[in-house]
């Protein structure tokens, strides 16, 4: 199954931001128990970060992503990129 990308970047107050943060873990442990491999986190000393995760499609990633809490509660702006891996 093809890797995806959701880079992001901040865009709340961090008080706002941290409100979500405990239902978007839940989120992603959801994707893990569906089997789309998911991985979260954020870059230190920056506003922002990446979610990676399986997904069959760009169709599907973006479905994935939309629902994201930090992305339904208006937290980040983000780009999704297919990941192509050229070494494991």
């Amino acid at each position: 199954m093809p890797w995806f990308a959701k880079i992001e970047k901040g865009i709340v107050e961090k008080t706002i931001f941290d409100q979500y943060v405990p239902a978007h873990r839940a989120y992603v442990q959801e994707l893990i128990a569906k089997g789309h491999k998911a991985k979260s986190g954020y870059w230190k000393n920056h506003e922002g970060g990446m979610l990676l995760f399986e997904a069959q499609s760009m169709e599907e990633a973006q479905k994935i992503v939309a629902e994201d809490p930090l992305i339904k509660n208006n937290c980040v702006t983000y780009k999704i990129y297919q990941w192509c891996i050229v070494a494991e």
